[in-house]
């Protein structure tokens, strides 16, 4: 076997073959959160179709696929969803993921999306991250980001990293 192909076939046994692509290093985030969105959640979206159409550009483009649960009320959530879209961290994810924002309402709503994953919703944001083939890859602690105001930029970057290189 030559050294190519011995390598090619070590990437597949090292997870490529499992349907998602390996990760890409997370960033270094040196800049503070300074822009926080007001409603990054589409309250009227079709949240299963939404989830459909992530799953199968996940299949066919091997990104992980991030169900990111909350409300627009949520402080929390909309920390979240602003270091997502940093200048810094921005290209990482697009590179990484396909962000799927589900609204909850008042912990109302889509909630049997989550069930889906084996997840039951008590506090927001949980996030629920898939491989290309859909299955739950964190569900370990998928609420960890849930006090995102206390947490640095970096911090949460290097948690959805941290599920993404360890899956569990």
């Amino acid at each position: 076997m030559s050294r190519m192909a011995y390598l090619a076939a070590a990437l597949c046994v090292a997870g490529f073959a499992a349907g998602a692509s390996a990760a890409t290093p997370a960033p270094q985030v040196h800049e503070p959160l300074t822009d926080v969105p007001q409603a990054p959640y589409n309250e009227t979206a079709d949240a299963r179709g939404d989830l459909g159409l992530a799953l199968s550009r996940a299949a066919a483009t091997h990104k992980y696929v991030l169900l990111d649960f909350g409300g627009n009320w949520c402080p929390d959530c909309r920390v979240t969803a602003g270091v997502l879209q940093m200048r810094e961290v921005q290209p990482w994810v697009a590179r990484t993921f396909i962000v799927v924002p589900i609204d909850v309402g008042r912990m109302n709503k889509n909630l049997d999306i989550a069930r889906t994953y084996g997840l039951d919703i008590h506090a927001v944001p949980t996030i629920a991250i898939l491989d290309a083939g859909g299955k739950i890859i964190n569900s370990g602690n998928p609420t960890a980001l849930k006090d995102a105001r206390g947490m640095t930029p970096q911090a949460i970057v290097d948690t959805l990293n941290g599920w993404i290189q360890n899956p569990g």
